[in-house]
């Protein structure tokens, strides 16, 4: 039976941006198991498979239903071992546990605060509403004012809390070493999310984590590329 993965998209179902929903994705081709999409749109998220309150990706693998990316990676190398690893045992499991950490308080505020506008602005009227409220909710002022994150002085700012990773990505081709793990899908889904919904970077031609996500948009038969990036 097929895998399904229930994806994030905004008004063009063909264009997912969830930087959750892309680590998903990669975990499952890295896994090399046949996946469909399912795509939902913000206020259809908390009914997916039965409701709950729930978050996305979710996937449902026969009669197992999985709910959280780091979740469903531990999920595929537990129910599928003899497919390549995701991440090595359990030391890989808490060091990717701990790139999660850096990426989702480093990476995603980053984001966030550059292109919350054009997220936005990807949703159809209902989704636009839905999404200015909750997000207007969680910051206390509006969105307009969240997106203060363009000035070449912010930008500066996130590529020096870029270093480390700059650091590691000149010694090695990726965070796992000489290929990929989970952890190197952690933060593509964040940079991956950038891509789909901005023009924005935060990175230099020649910067190695530049090299790296593009190493990474070709893995898997191109799978991150194989999404143009925003216009």
């Amino acid at each position: 039976m097929t895998i399904l993965l229930y994806d994030l998209v905004g008004s063009d179902p063909s264009r997912p941006f969830s930087p959750h929903c892309w680590k998903a994705r990669m975990a499952l081709a890295h896994k090399g198991l046949g996946f469909e999409t399912v795509p939902v749109r913000f206020t259809e998220v908390a009914d997916v498979e039965g409701g709950g309150g729930r978050t996305v990706p979710v996937i449902r693998d026969g009669a197992h239903v999985v709910q959280d990316s780091f979740a469903i990676a531990e999920y595929l190398d537990d129910a599928y071992p003899e497919r390549p690893s995701l991440f090595e045992g359990q030391s890989g499991r808490a060091l990717a546990r701990f790139v999660e950490s850096w990426s989702q308080r480093t990476l995603h505020p980053a984001i966030v605060k550059a292109t919350i506008l054009e997220i936005h602005d990807l949703q159809d009227k209902e989704n636009r509403a839905f999404f200015r409220a909750s997000r207007e909710r969680t910051f206390g002022k509006p969105i307009e004012a969240v997106q203060d994150g363009r000035t070449e002085e912010k930008r500066q700012a996130v590529s020096k809390a870029l270093e480390p990773l700059r650091a590691t990505l000149r010694r090695q081709p990726f965070l796992a070493g000489e290929g990929p793990m989970f952890a190197d899908y952690i933060v593509f889904g964040g940079f991956q999310w950038l891509r789909c919904v901005s023009t924005f970077a935060f990175f230099e031609a020649d910067d190695p984590i530049r090299d790296w996500f593009e190493r990474c948009l070709d893995l898997h038969g191109g799978i991150g590329r194989s999404l143009p990036a925003a216009a």
